[in-house]
């Protein structure tokens, strides 16, 4: 037995003669709704966009080829990476940290520069003070003004932030510039790619690279932290064992001077027991110099290297907002939701 098949086909021709008598109409909404749609859109501030991209060195164990080659074939060569890896924590964290408090305030006392060179300040002051933004944005913070009363804020954008104390202007620009800060990290490869959006080409490009050589930093400061902690420890002792010799040594030569003929087998035993010390503190001090060196060695072979794969750049063309797609969307809809309106009009 055949189903009977209820999906009846769109009757283009029986559409358009019911439209047709109506499309007046269209020679007004479409052009208006161009028009209408274009002002708006051009009312918000154009941006841009500048992407870094880099490879930290993966510290840890090597992996066989064999396994790796089949790791990476199925997409798991960076996770088997962060396996090997002697890292605390994956690069998963990154994202977290740049968008965090911490590394916010790092950046805020970067100096930019706008490309027409009118604005040379530190990024905060940019940041609070030279943002365009959409008329109604601005209608809509003056109604607010009215009922709230208007915070001062005297940071001269020199000084770095206290992050612990911040007022609620300084929350907002904090808010602001975390929005303009991407971090995505390729599972795959481990590549990094940071992204920064700004109304400003040449304030985005100083800030994706102001960005990345932070988070570079902190990369090295965490990867070499208890290494930097043994050197120091060590660079420390060192000193204090080396004016111990000195000491020691010093002693042993002032009483070695003041005897020049043969003496009491008393003075003989002093002078054996200062030359005595003096060994000792010594092998002390040589040992301890040694073991910073290795120390030193263990710093530096704890210390990333990094592989920028793509710097930064200033953009040439804005990356939004899109007028010309936006407005033709919006004509497409309109002309969608006018035929309907008009079709259930003729029933």
């Amino acid at each position: 037995m055949e189903e009977k098949n209820d999906i009846k086909p769109i009757d283009f021709t029986s559409i358009v003669k019911k439209l047709w008598p109506h499309r007046k109409k269209y020679y007004y909404v479409l052009p208006a709704t161009l028009i209408i749609t274009y002002l708006i859109i051009v009312c918000i501030p154009r941006y841009y966009k500048c992407t870094v991209r880099l490879a930290p060195e993966v510290s840890g164990v090597n992996v066989s080829g064999s396994l790796s080659s089949l790791a990476s074939s199925f997409g798991l060569g960076g996770s088997l990476a962060k396996m090997n890896s002697q890292d605390a924590i994956s690069s998963d964290i990154y994202p977290d940290v740049i968008q965090s408090k911490n590394f916010i305030a790092e950046l805020m006392t970067v100096n930019v520069e706008t490309k027409d060179g009118k604005t040379k300040s530190s990024y905060y002051l940019y940041l609070r003070d030279k943002q365009k933004d959409a008329w109604w944005n601005k209608v809509t913070d003056t109604i607010k003004g009215w009922f709230k009363a208007a915070q001062k804020d005297d940071y001269t954008g020199a000084e770095k932030l206290d992050i612990f104390g911040l007022t609620k202007k300084q929350s907002d620009v904090f808010k602001s510039a975390a929005g303009k800060l991407d971090c995505n990290i390729d599972k795959k490869t481990e590549i990094v790619s940071i992204e920064v959006t700004d109304q400003d080409p040449l304030v985005c490009a100083t800030m994706a690279n102001a960005t990345c050589e932070k988070l570079q930093q902190f990369i090295v400061d965490y990867r070499t932290n208890k290494a930097r902690i043994d050197y120091e420890y060590y660079q420390n002792l060192c000193k204090e064992s080396e004016a111990e010799y000195n000491k020691a040594m010093h002693r042993y030569a002032s009483f070695s001077d003041s005897y020049h003929k043969p003496v009491l087998a008393s003075y003989s035993a002093k002078e054996t027991t200062l030359e005595n010390e003096m060994q000792s503190s010594y092998t002390l001090y040589q040992g301890i110099k040694a073991q910073m060196q290795a120390a030193q060695a263990k710093l530096q072979e704890a210390t990333p290297a990094f592989t920028v794969i793509e710097s930064a750049s200033v953009p040439t063309k804005p990356a939004g907002p899109k007028r010309m797609i936006i407005s033709i969307v919006m004509m497409i809809l309109s002309f969608f939701m006018l035929s309907a309106w008009l079709l259930m009009k003729s029933e």
